[in-house]
This record gives C-alpha cells, structure tokens and sequence, in this order.
C-alpha cells in the first residue's frame, strides 16, 4: 500500500494523498484500507520514512568516494533529479519527525549523517556542522521548490546556476564563520 502511496504522491502531489484516490488502484474499497493502516496521517509517516531512507540512499550513493566540493556536488545533483522524479516524495521528506518517533527519526538521522560526512573536510562540528547543514538543506530546498514551481523564467541555464549555487557553497564552506558571542 505505501507503494501505491508513494505513486499516487509523485503524480499528484502529497498533499492532494487520500486513502479515496489509493483504494480504487489496490482494487479494494476504502474501508478495507483501514485493516493495514491506521488512517492518511499513519500512511503519510510510513510514505515519509520510506522516503527518508530512499533519499538517504541517494546521498550515499552520490558521495560513496567522495569529499568535500565533489561530494557537495555530486548529493546534490543526486538529489535534485530524484526531487525532480519523485516530487510527492520529495514533499515527504521535509518534516522533522517527531522526537519520539524513532523510526521517523532514525531515518532523518540518515540523511544527516550522510550530510555531515559530505562536510567532513571543511572541518566544521558541533553547532558550525549543523548550521551548515541546514544552509545546505534550505537551498537545495529552495532551488528545487523553484524550479518545480515554474519560478526560473529567465533565459540563463537552470543548470548553470545549479552548479555555481553549489561552487558557491563549497566556497562559503571553506571560510565558515566561527560562532559569535551571541550565536
């Protein structure tokens, strides 16, 4: 069933995911759904984690042998034609899980420790490490949402600037600013 989820997410988005549109593709009336899973919000954390790992998978995929601007580069790229392939996986991924959840968050885990070691020669740690993380997430994020959106109308390539958002990036990375007194 999280199968079909995961199609019915990628082909019309994760938020338009109703047990209603899965049931008539698995053969079975919605009722019958009911006996493998709780509900749409208990579909939509199985859809997440599987989807975590999968990105997860994609990411390590990418940087198997790799480091830093190269293995940037390479998750990167990685994860913005599976993002492009999966769209209502893509959306999945996005939540923080719950603390208590430890499967959700275990699979999160794995995307940033995969992340963490794509970092893991410009020598950034504790709270540095985090926040260059989340600088990583938030533009892949951004650019990926944009493009899908229709929200790169100019004539310059998309792909392009892909690549000097990332050569950026690294750049950014290399000089990382130490933590202020109030930060």
């Amino acid at each position: 069933m999280v199968e079909e989820a995961e199609a019915v997410a990628d082909e019309v988005g994760l938020p338009n995911l109703t047990l209603a549109a899965i049931a008539p593709r698995l053969g079975v009336r919605m009722p019958s759904l009911y006996k493998h899973v709780a509900g749409i919000d208990a579909l939509r954390r199985l859809l997440s984690i599987r989807a975590k790992n999968e990105l997860a998978d994609v990411f390590a995929r990418a940087a198997a042998g790799k480091a830093g601007a190269q293995a940037l580069t390479a998750m990167f790229d990685a994860a913005r034609n599976w993002a492009k392939a999966h769209p209502g996986r893509y959306a999945a991924t996005v939540r923080a899980p719950e603390p208590a959840d430890e499967e959700d968050v275990k699979a999160s885990n794995a995307i940033l420790n995969i992340a963490l070691a794509g970092l893991a020669d410009y020598r950034l740690t504790g709270d540095d490490a985090i926040d260059a993380v989340r600088a990583l997430r938030a533009t892949l994020h951004g650019f990926v949402s944009l493009e899908r959106a229709g929200g790169f109308g100019l004539p310059t390539d998309v792909d392009r600037s892909f690549e000097r958002v990332i050569a950026a990036l690294a750049q950014t990375f290399k000089s990382w600013p130490a933590t202020t007194k109030d930060g």
